[in-house]
């Protein structure tokens, strides 16, 4: 088998992959219209196929959705999940909420959802006895190595997830097996936020590493609703 020597990448390298997890975004406006060449979008497939899985099972299964009035069916789920989560709100809160974009969903050139099988023979089953719920975590690293190669390509990325799960198999024929994950608006941008938006909005606010760090157990003041201080 063959191998390489384990060293670090040189310092431009590593400045590159911290940057990219840095500054990656949660893209919901400001999508151009210009499509991504085939590709550039196969180079982000392929770094999503590049994540690791439990038992090597690879359990990610991409659909790339284009055409217009499938996107309509989608952005339409959106809409009325949307409606209902606005109703759960109160006061200042559904205020706030109702005036946030949560979705690019027609504006961005390319969809794309990202499903997962979680009953798949591949890898055996090796790891997946104890724990079946991995197969979801790897697609979930599927979403990620494409997130952050979109990034270094310029690409914004937006996740959607007020979507009823049920209605979007339905849209998607995705059979009853199959888990969809995530659904997510591709496009260049005009430009890339330097904070996340539901920050810059005053959604909530990002907690420090130290206050979700613990040593050797779990720290009880985690459950007092919010991470330690």
């Amino acid at each position: 088998m063959e191998m390489t020597k384990a060293t670090g990448f040189d310092e431009s390298e590593r400045n590159a992959v911290y940057r990219a997890i840095r500054e990656r975004r949660d893209v919901r406006r400001g999508f151009l219209p210009e499509p991504i060449p085939n590709e550039l979008l196969h180079r982000l497939l392929e770094a999503a196929h590049n994540a690791p899985s439990v038992g090597l099972m690879q359990p990610w299964r991409f659909i790339v959705v284009r055409e217009l009035a499938v996107r309509q069916k989608v952005h339409q789920i959106f809409l009325d999940a949307n409606k209902q989560a606005l109703a759960s709100y109160e006061g200042e809160k559904q205020q706030s909420y109702a005036g946030m974009k949560l979705e690019g969903i027609l504006e961005a050139p390319q969809n794309l959802c990202i499903v997962c099988d979680s009953q798949s023979s591949q890898g055996h089953q090796l790891g997946r006895r104890t724990m079946p719920e991995t197969a979801i975590y790897s697609a979930v690293c599927a979403i990620q190595n494409l997130w952050l190669a979109a990034r270094a390509e310029g690409i914004g990325v937006g996740w959607v997830s007020i979507l009823e799960p049920t209605l979007l198999r339905e849209a998607l024929k995705i059979p009853g097996h199959i888990t969809p994950v995530a659904y997510l608006c591709l496009g260049y941008v005009d430009a890339f936020a330097t904070d996340p938006d539901l920050e810059r909005a005053g959604w909530e606010t990002r907690t420090p590493l130290k206050s979700v760090l613990s040593l050797d157990e779990y720290d009880s003041r985690w459950d007092q609703g919010r991470p330690a201080s």
